[in-house]
């Protein structure tokens, strides 16, 4: 096969696609069964001046003030930017891994580099849907604080029509520069995963359920504290509703992302940067742990089904 045809069958490849696929539905399912956890990290972020410190605290006063559905507020759109989040990683991930590992072992290095690499191609092409679910998960909560401005869509065409009007395209696309630098975030998380897998794989023929779940929630975990207070300012970027001075309105650039930083620190200490981090763990570890349990169960079934042979480039 010509170099160019064989890049293209890489990246094109029937592999790569269950591999998607796999990695979508593992997130999907994961995600729905913690969901009520994100919205209370979610909550914890935005709203700063909410007195509640504990997940089950904020929950509580969630389902007290807002309904017993409240915690699930949002949840299609959410599914639905993580379903194409996630194929988007997953699918550039093994694509480039098929592309330049091409049979041999991978190494930390080599996946910490297609780890970036997907991550930018995911941030560019998923942001505006982030954008929006992040809006409509929020819509019609109960904020202590008075600087954020609420909002009033009726769906995620309707939240794509009304951002696109009010604030310009480009708004779709807020919060995209800390997205872009925690990149680093599945990077590292993928980067720990792999180098935990190829470390089992020697000693064993496959992983286990307990394997998959525990090393990915290792790996979720120091992912998630590393690059904690960078998500707390994408998340307040993507939301975009708190009254900002006009200097600062430069949304998604490093300045603003300094500002947002900046002011955490001289509200509530450097302890403010990690406001919200239980709920975010506690969230982010089981899902990505469950996620990395159903991706690898669904990815071995489905090749065992199609009667291919499971390429272990690890």
């Amino acid at each position: 096969q010509p170099p160019r045809a064989a890049a293209m069958s890489s990246v094109a490849s029937y592999e790569s696609l269950v591999h998607a696929v796999s990695g979508a539905v593992g997130s999907m399912t994961a995600m729905t069964v913690f969901f009520p956890l994100d919205t209370a990290r979610l909550r914890l972020q935005v709203d700063e001046k909410r007195k509640s410190k504990t997940t089950p605290a904020v929950l509580l006063e969630i389902i007290k003030e807002e309904g017993l559905l409240a915690p699930y507020r949002g949840w299609f759109p959410v599914i639905s930017s993580l379903c194409c989040s996630n194929f988007v990683y997953f699918y550039t991930f093994n694509s480039l891994k098929a592309l330049w590992v091409k049979g041999q072992h991978s190494t930390t290095g080599k996946d910490l580099v297609l780890g970036v690499v997907a991550g930018v191609v995911n941030v560019l092409l998923t942001t505006p849907l982030w954008v929006v679910n992040t809006r409509l998960k929020l819509q019609g909560a109960k904020f202590r604080n008075e600087d954020i401005v609420p909002t009033n869509y009726r769906g995620i065409i309707d939240a794509f029509h009304q951002i696109i009007r009010d604030e310009g395209v480009l708004a779709l696309w807020n919060g995209t520069f800390p997205s872009l630098l925690l990149v680093f975030n599945p990077a590292i998380q993928f980067m720990f995963y792999e180098g935990f897998k190829r470390k089992l794989l020697k000693k064993q023929l496959q992983l286990t359920s307990l394997d998959a779940f525990v090393i990915g929630a290792i790996a979720k975990a120091v992912a998630t504290t590393l690059t904690y207070p960078l998500q707390t300012v994408q998340s307040i970027l993507r939301f975009g509703r708190h009254r900002l001075n006009p200097e600062n309105r430069t949304l998604g650039s490093l300045r603003n992302v300094l500002y947002l930083l900046q002011q955490r620190v001289r509200r509530f200490g450097l302890v403010g940067l990690y406001k919200g981090l239980e709920a975010k763990l506690l969230q982010t570890v089981l899902t990505a742990a469950l996620m990395f349990l159903v991706y690898e169960k669904l990815t071995a079934a489905t090749f065992t089904v199609m009667g291919l042979k499971h390429s272990r480039r690890h």
